[in-house]
């Protein structure tokens, strides 16, 4: 299997061939799922005791496996967070594979830790933290959040030793991204949703929140979470007011901006992320608006002694890694994950190409193709806007329509290859979501999807 031989110099330039064309594809086939029985009728049983070789098992995924799935960079993909990742950073995706390098300690992966590092600066000084914040890179949202949180869950039982034996409650608002909940769950930790209106969540609603909890609740408060950007409606909280509460009650402040973090680089909506400076942890999801393939998350911390604390590992084995003759930045001190790749040097790269201007623009154009939907949603009589569009997103109704409608809207448009574009809920009732990061998708895009609705 490790043999350099004839076959594999072969396989390698089908699947650079391949990787090529798809890199240069800007209106990929829009790829539908297929039941597990039916891909399996097609392609049979592939992991055999003797193989079915190299060529016939990239002719497979080429012809049949990559079509059951859904380009995530299709311009017409609005559904969810899609993804866009730059051609500069997919190319480097292949680098970072190729190259082994294992990304968990520096005395192993100095050199593309640093290159994870130099991308890091600059997202910490779209933050606005303290001149010694700093981060790591991490597998997505969900990892990035739960490493914050047991970082402030872990500071706060540092400071009274009869919090050991309390369960930790969290506060967040009803927006709040559903890996809160869930991470929640993975630290044994209670989620308390403050009373907000519009999922938006303020200083005044937290504080009235926080007054309303009993003694015993008071005293579990370790954390508040609040939102740069919510997922279903791009709903930023007011995070300046957020964080003078939880400055007077001293209680954790961590900030997910998974989707929205991006646009802390966009100065058109810059100013709606004030106060973020004064979080003491904020997640980014690079892999949503900061065009980089998956997976690539971020956690951010104000101080990264209390991170260190709370996931530097200990083991025989592990110890070299701490010497001095080894002493470096290491990535596994400050997040869950002992073993990782260095999942941040495809940013890096993209980054050090394309310069930090380029990235601004392509995040305001998601931000101007949210406004230019809404101007033609409000412009057409067969629609209703739910709400402005805020950050990318854009909710509105087509009038008239039951939930069955808009359900059947989104497979058929789906089955024919045009779109994916998928229904969501406001104050109970089911709307259209577009979410745009792509900035290939254009105003053409956006009236023939409009046009699918009449």
């Amino acid at each position: 299997m490790h043999t350099i031989d004839m076959d594999l110099v072969e396989m390698t330039l089908d699947v650079m061939k391949y990787t090529i064309d798809r890199i240069s594809n800007v209106t990929p086939e829009m790829g539908a799922p297929k039941k597990e029985e039916d891909l399996l009728r097609i392609v049979g049983e592939t992991i055999t005791p003797e193989g079915i070789g190299g060529e016939t098992a990239f002719q497979l995924f080429r012809d049949v496996l990559v079509k059951a799935t859904v380009p995530i960079d299709h311009p017409r993909h609005l559904a969810f967070v899609p993804a866009a990742p730059t051609r500069a950073a997919i190319m480097f995706d292949l680098v970072t594979s190729a190259s082994s390098i294992h990304g968990a300690y520096w005395m192993e992966g100095a050199g593309g830790i640093f290159c994870e590092n130099q991308a890091m600066k600059w997202l910490v000084s779209l933050t606005g933290l303290p001149q010694d914040s700093f981060g790591v890179f991490t597998s997505g949202g969900t990892a990035a959040n739960l490493s914050a949180l047991v970082t402030g869950r872990e500071e706060w039982r540092g400071r009274n030793p009869e919090n050991e034996d309390l369960k930790a409650l969290l506060i967040t608002s009803s927006g709040a991204h559903s890996s809160i909940k869930a991470m929640a769950k993975v630290m044994d930790a209670e989620v308390r949703l403050a009373d907000c209106e519009d999922e938006h969540l303020t200083g005044p609603e937290l504080q009235d929140t926080i007054d309303k909890l009993s003694k015993n609740d008071r005293k579990r408060l370790f954390a508040v979470v609040a939102t740069g950007g919510t997922t279903n409606a791009g709903i930023i909280d007011e995070l300046d007011t957020i964080a003078e509460v939880c400055s007077k009650e001293d209680i954790w402040l961590h900030v997910d901006c998974a989707y929205g973090g991006g646009a802390l680089a966009a100065l058109s909506v810059r100013h709606l992320f004030n106060g973020i400076e004064q979080a003491d942890s904020i997640t980014i999801d690079p892999h949503k608006w900061l065009f980089s393939p998956y997976d690539c998350g971020a956690v951010i911390y104000k101080d990264m002694d209390l991170a260190k604390n709370a996931h530097s590992q200990k083991g025989a084995y592990l110890e070299i890694f701490k010497d001095e003759g080894a002493h470096g930045f290491n990535p596994a001190d400050y997040q869950i994950q002992l073993t990782r790749r260095v999942r941040g040097m495809p940013l890096w790269f993209s980054l050090a190409m394309h310069g930090t201007n380029k990235y601004r623009e392509a995040i305001e154009r998601g931000i101007e193709l949210a406004q230019i939907a809404e101007k033609k949603v409000k412009e057409d009589d067969h629609f209703e806007l739910v709400r402005p569009a805020s950050l990318s997103v854009v909710l509105f109704k087509r009038k008239g329509w039951t939930p069955e409608m808009y359900r059947d809207w989104t497979y058929k448009n789906h089955r024919e290859g045009f779109a994916l574009v998928t229904p969501t809920t406001w104050n109970g009732e089911t709307v259209v979501r577009f979410c745009f990061i792509n900035p290939d998708t254009t105003e053409k895009d956006i009236e023939m999807i409009l046009d699918t609705l009449k």
